[in-house]
């Protein structure tokens, strides 16, 4: 394993075509919004769909989808289990970031009764912003049937004709910003490895993802821009790394549609030159 050395920033363009891109459980699972209508993806989505790829390419992962787990826990205190008795602070959450991927990558908080060490915060080294879309989004709706009853009606009751809603964003750009930070690298034991995978994760977001609300080829990586500085701190503000890219409406584009109308460019930096990837 390579120790990671240098700082990392990066930041990712995803297009969401008639997909709902994250829905928000407190407003009928319609696709986020702020209040000026720029669409919303939380950075715990962004980190669920990370994790689901770490755990495609074979990496043990703490925090699992209950229909993805692999390992036989019914739960987090269950899948912790193994170092119930440990009782140093410091050494379990070494024992933790060890195991699992996720944990030395974003970190976690272990919190369960009955343990050696009752509660353990473990600070990860890759910071996730929330993905935000460039322009304001649409978002359509669309009333739905069941065309069978789940369970035997009387003629009385409501059968086939039960409706349903479904809630998806016409067309959207949207970016998401992250860094990793060498620090914090170092407490976790983040390796040159594990960054690589981080980056081909992000490259490969959508993959294996597809469902009704994201159909497959619905949300798509469109560009990585990947810096890595030449020092721990970094040559440059993660801010104004960030800032540096730009995502612009194309001229005589008015309303976008697809992610050619708009036209990503990066400024120079000197001594700082993003590694470009396109997605799959």
């Amino acid at each position: 394993m390579s120790k990671f050395e240098n700082k990392v920033d990066f930041v990712l363009f995803v297009s969401v075509n008639n997909a709902n891109s994250n829905g928000d459980p407190l407003n009928g699972n319609r696709p986020r919004t702020d209040y000026n209508g720029f669409g919303e993806i939380s950075d715990v989505c962004i980190k669920r769909k990370i994790r689901n790829r770490m755990q495609d390419k074979g990496e043990r992962i703490f925090v699992q989808s209950d229909d993805r787990a692999d390992d036989g826990a019914i739960s987090l205190k269950d899948r912790a289990d193994g170092l119930k008795n440990i009782k140093d602070p410091e050494a379990f959450a070494k024992q933790a970031c060890e195991q699992w991927a996720d944990v030395r990558t974003f970190g976690q908080v272990f919190a369960f009764k009955g343990f050696g060490c009752q509660s353990v915060g473990v600070r990860g080294p890759v910071s996730i912003h929330q993905g935000v879309s460039m322009d304001p989004v649409d978002i359509n709706s669309m009333q739905i049937t069941k065309s069978v009853s789940g369970e035997r009606k009387t003629i009385q009751d409501r059968g086939s004709d039960t409706m349903g809603m479904k809630h998806f964003v016409r067309f959207g750009l949207y970016e998401i910003k992250g860094s990793i930070n060498v620090q914090l690298a170092e407490k976790t034991g983040f390796t040159a490895e594990d960054a690589d995978l981080l980056k081909e994760c992000l490259r490969t977001l959508f993959v294996n993802d597809a469902s009704s609300a994201r159909p497959e080829g619905s949300m798509e990586v469109i560009r990585l821009y990947w810096w890595q500085h030449n020092c721990k701190e970094g040559q440059y503000s993660s801010a104004k790394v960030h800032r540096s890219v730009h995502a612009t409406l194309k001229d005589g584009v008015a309303v976008p549609t697809c992610a050619d109308d708009y036209e990503i460019t990066a400024d120079t930096l000197e001594g700082l030159a993003p590694e470009v990837i396109c997605g799959v």
